[in-house]
């Protein structure tokens, strides 16, 4: 891949951008705020403005209920030869796209499995997808060779491709991803009734389990938004966790009779063992790309 144009030049498309100015592929960059594009192009992310001819691949850096109509407006401008985003949704911007008479042979979508609380184009860092995963979700009518160059994409930025269908991608994450950070602000929200003496004594663990709080509200808002159902079941299975918890805890605040308080407390010990088991499961992180995962593309399922 030789050139490529990013539109969006946030967090996520500036550090595309520069991991691949990084790689030599020259890069235009494209923004609705042209301030947010020469900063990024000032970073050395690229070309501030539109390319004389079709690129190879424009990345739609935009969120999720953004991707169709920016999809619409680029193909429509023939911006690139194939298009791909970098939406943390993929099922709803599809339907979108298909709804909105896009081309979806020349779209395949793409999440890279990488990011930042921090927000903006100065938040950017070239390296913030290496080793990480890089979902692509190509449909039935997506053509071989946008595949190929969103492929090329992930690896150009130390990323491992991975493909998935549209739905499985959203449940993967509503879990790993969607319903960790509302429980992070919910639970941030909780020091809004903080007495200050009470907040001077927090340590790094509150900081490790609210960061994700500090994630722009309007973006949340969309991607939540966009794949509400699946997020919903996360935590209504969560939420009967919390309870039997909270009935536990107040048992044991209660309960004076030993039979009794040896059921609250094994319910107690077993969601904090379920806890440990739970987070143990966790890959850890790689910090080179994976083999090439040409091959792959060829078996993996292609539908919706």
């Amino acid at each position: 891949m030789r050139s490529a144009a990013v539109v969006g030049t946030g967090l996520i498309g500036t550090s595309i951008a520069l991991a691949l100015r990084g790689r030599g592929v020259t890069t235009y960059l494209i923004d609705t705020n042209p301030e947010a594009a020469r900063i990024a192009a000032d970073l050395g992310a690229g070309i501030a403005g539109r390319p004389r001819v079709p690129v190879d691949l424009a990345v739609l850096a935009v969120p999720p209920q953004h991707v169709a109509a920016a999809l619409k407006e680029h193909q429509s401008q023939d911006l690139a030869h194939d298009f791909t985003d970098a939406a943390s949704v993929k099922e709803l911007p599809q339907r979108q796209a298909a709804r909105a008479g896009c081309d979806l042979t020349r779209f395949v979508g793409g999440h890279p499995m990488g990011g930042r609380e921090q927000s903006g184009p100065l938040a950017a860092k070239d390296d913030l997808f290496q080793g990480r995963p890089w979902v692509l979700t190509p449909s039935p009518e997506t053509r071989v060779q946008a595949v190929e160059r969103a492929r090329r994409l992930a690896e150009l930025c130390g990323a491992r491709p991975v493909v998935m269908a549209h739905a499985e991608h959203d449940r993967a994450v509503a879990l790993t991803s969607h319903a960790p950070h509302l429980v992070s602000s919910l639970l941030a929200a909780r020091l809004l009734h903080g007495e200050q003496t009470q907040l001077g004594l927090a340590g790094q663990g509150l900081q490790d389990v609210t960061r994700l709080a500090a994630g722009s509200a309007e973006l949340w808002t969309d991607i939540l938004g966009s794949n509400a159902v699946a997020v919903a079941d996360v935590l209504a299975e969560f939420a009967l966790d919390l309870h039997q918890v909270v009935d536990a805890l107040r048992g044991l605040g209660t309960v004076r009779e030993p039979e009794q308080r040896r059921a609250h407390t094994e319910l107690l010990s077993t969601a904090l063992v379920r806890g440990i088991q739970g987070r143990a499961r966790i890959p850890a992180r790689s910090t080179t790309p994976g083999p090439n995962m040409s091959t792959a593309f060829a078996a993996a399922p292609r539908g919706a």
